[in-house]
């Protein structure tokens, strides 16, 4: 690299900063001088010009947007289960990266996994024995419920007859019987699509299986396979997503824990029953976030309605909506918050979006599905805005050090040896 003159002799001293009057106000922005000299017309024109510059750019934003969730559901088979596995690999990396130190990560992987299966397995021993003992007192409790609505509907202001309600309730059952095959296929319809779910779900743990035991050397293999320039930005965007990932979920499942234990020990308290399939309810509701939480909530205090009445009902809402207020003033600023960074207007319209395209499923994914696009967004902001090049850099010093070459004999010059090319330049 060519040497760079140094500068030598006293320079003069910038004069001290002054402090501005605060009482003076600064002037305002004004235009530029070609702005100020454009005519109202070739104003209005360069308007129009930015206008619809804006308009293609996001008439372009959303035809990708829409090809996006096209594709997505074109191959919405595979990238479910994909997604599932990240989710719970998410989960048992923490036990498994502890069980790692003393066995082999296959071995570690696996009883993670049946550690998965111990857990839902126990969550429904525990439940069925309560459905079943509980359930003949619910239907009881609903059969008087329903008397108790039917003198509400005989008694003023409705003043409907025995005959009235026995026509509706023919009516009905006359429907039921025209539509009976349309009944029937959307029966065997759902039935194809418990079996599709099962065989997502069969598939989403063998990839957690594997995203387990292989996990940390999927990175460095994929990087030898598309380079260390494109690799190095794939595998730090990996390792954002997955912390990004697993900060939502054990956050969010932080806000459904406290849900589910507070709700349910309300509904304990007031004596409604099924207080701990509520819980359990409550709790996997709460990862969607609001939707969730309030279905788990309405199904709360319709079960209390049914078997204890309208003011234990009334209790139960009292209590399901200042456990809510906690969860979204408090937990969820704190937790998911700092997590996600989303406003709940913004959470709730994706939500919505994905419940409405994939169902309860993308209702359930859409959130995470949002944190892991702020990830990539914020790294491709970040490169964008980032410093340029060393190379450039160093091109630039040496342009400087050429031009510096060039300029002419400066006061102080005077007896200083002119740099010698480097080898090789004229």
């Amino acid at each position: 690299m060519p040497l760079r003159w140094r500068k030598t002799g006293s320079a003069a001293q910038p004069p001290p900063p002054v402090d501005p009057d605060p009482d003076i106000m600064a002037p305002a922005p004004v235009r530029s001088a070609a702005w100020a000299q454009r005519s109202p017309q070739q104003r209005v024109k360069h308007g129009l010009v930015d206008l619809s510059s804006w308009t293609v750019r996001v008439l372009i934003i959303g035809a990708g947007l829409i090809a996006l969730f096209w594709v997505m559901g074109w191959l919405w088979s595979i990238l479910l289960p994909i997604f599932l596995g990240l989710l719970l690999s998410t989960v048992l990396w923490p036990p498994t990266r502890f069980l790692r130190r003393w066995l082999p990560p296959a071995l570690a992987a696996i009883l993670s996994v049946l550690a998965l299966f111990a857990f839902v397995i126990g969550i429904v021993v525990l439940l069925l024995p309560q459905v079943r003992d509980q359930a003949d007192d619910l239907v009881n409790q609903a059969a008087n419920g329903l008397s108790t609505v039917q003198a509400w509907i005989e008694g003023p202001p409705l003043n409907l007859s025995t005959d009235t309600l026995s026509d509706l309730v023919d009516q009905g059952i006359s429907q039921l019987r025209d539509n009976g095959q349309v009944i029937a296929a959307y029966v065997v319809s759902s039935l194809g699509t418990i079996g599709s779910a099962i065989i997502t779900l069969v598939l989403a743990l063998v990839l957690t299986f594997f995203f387990l035991k292989d996990g940390p050397r999927f990175l460095p293999w994929l990087r030898q396979w598309i380079g260390d320039g494109a690799g190095s930005h794939f595998t730090e965007l990996s390792q954002r997503v997955w912390k990004a990932l697993g900060q939502y979920v054990w956050s969010q499942a932080a806000v459904a824990a406290v849900d589910g234990i507070f709700i349910g020990l309300g509904v304990w308290l007031l004596g409604v029953p099924f207080a701990i399939p509520i819980a359990v309810l409550t709790f996997f509701g709460g990862f969607i976030p609001i939707v969730g939480a309030f279905t788990a909530g309405t199904i709360a205090v319709l079960v209390a309605l049914v078997s204890n009445g309208l003011w234990t009902a009334v209790g139960v809402l009292v209590i399901v909506l200042v456990v809510q207020q906690l969860e979204g003033n408090v937990m969820q600023p704190i937790l998911v918050g700092k997590t996600l960074k989303m406003h709940p207007a913004v959470v709730l319209t994706v939500v919505a979006l994905g419940g409405t395209l994939f169902g309860i499923i993308g209702a359930f994914l859409s959130v995470p599905a949002v944190a892991v696009f702020q990830v990539v967004a914020r790294y491709l902001r970040e490169q964008i805005g980032a410093a340029p090049d060393p190379e450039d850099t160093d091109a630039d010093a040496d342009s400087d050090a050429d031009s510096d070459d060039d300029r002419p004999d400066q006061p102080g010059d005077a007896g200083r040896p002119k740099p010698t090319p480097a080898a090789g330049t004229a």
